[in-house]
C-alpha cells in the first residue's frame, strides 16, 4: 500500500462534497463503514490515520495528499484504474443527522459557484450527482461529474466523494461503494464543534513521493 506526499492538496473533495435529501442511516454493522468499537480484535491489519483506518483493498491505491510547508494530510484517498473516492470524517451530534444538515449548505455553495446537483438514492441514503464547471490545463472549459455521500455514524459523518466511473455509472460499480465500506472511523473522545473535520495523520511507514 502507498502513500503519496505533495505539495497541495486538491479541492476536489470540497467542490464535490455536498448532497441534498433524506438522511443516511447509521451504518450497517455487518457492511459498513465502521465504527473503531465495530472492529476490534478483528486481527485486520489498517492503515491508521488517525480518524479513519483503511485495510488493504484489492485493485484501490490508499493516496494521502500533504500540505509541504505543515505537514498536515489534506486528503485522503481510494484511486483505481477507473476512478477515485475521496473521504472525511467529521464531528457529529450522539443519533444526530448531520449529513440532512450539511447538504443544503454544500448544495447551495456549489450553486454559487456555477455547479448543477440533483438527487438520488444511494446504499446509504440520499445522495448528490454534482456536475462542476472547470478549467481544463489548455485553458478550455469541461465539467466534472461527482457523486457525493454522507454517512451518519456514532458522533461522526463520513463524507465521500465518487469521481470518474463510479460517479457516471453508480448501479454498475458497487466494488467502489465495497470499498468505501471497509472504511472504519476512529471519533475519539474528544469534544470537538459539531462539523469540525476528525484530525488525519501521516502513518510512520509512510513513504514520501514526488
Amino acid at each position: 500500500m502507498k502513500f503519496r506526499r505533495k505539495a497541495q492538496a486538491t479541492d476536489t473533495a470540497d467542490e464535490a462534497g455536498s448532497t441534498t435529501g433524506s438522511a443516511a442511516d447509521t451504518p450497517d454493522p455487518t457492511t459498513g463503514p465502521f465504527d473503531v468499537s465495530q472492529v476490534e480484535g478483528d486481527g485486520i491489519d489498517r492503515a491508521d490515520l488517525g480518524s479513519v483506518l483503511v485495510p488493504p483493498i484489492a485493485d484501490r491505491e490508499l493516496r494521502l495528499q500533504v500540505d509541504e510547508q505543515s505537514g498536515q494530510v489534506r486528503s485522503v484517498m481510494l484511486a483505481g484504474s477507473d476512478g477515485a473516492c475521496e473521504f472525511q470524517a467529521f464531528a457529529a451530534p450522539r443519533n444526530g443527522d448531520l449529513w440532512s444538515d450539511v447538504r443544503p449548505q454544500i448544495a447551495a455553495d456549489m450553486a454559487r459557484r456555477g455547479g448543477q446537483t440533483t438527487e438520488r438514492e444511494g446504499r446509504w441514503g440520499t445522495e448528490l450527482v454534482c456536475q462542476m464547471p472547470v478549467k481544463r490545463p489548455d485553458g478550455t472549459d469541461a465539467t466534472q461529474p461527482s457523486r457525493i455521500i454522507g454517512i451518519n455514524g456514532d458522533r461522526w459523518m463520513l463524507r465521500a466523494s465518487f469521481l470518474g466511473r463510479p460517479a457516471l455509472d453508480p448501479d454498475n460499480t458497487a466494488e467502489w461503494e465495497d470499498a468505501l465500506a471497509q472504511v472504519v472511523v476512529r471519533r475519539g473522545e474528544q469534544a470537538m464543534p459539531v462539523g469540525e473535520p476528525l484530525p488525519v495523520r501521516l502513518p510512520d511507514d509512510a513513504r514520501r513521493v514526488r
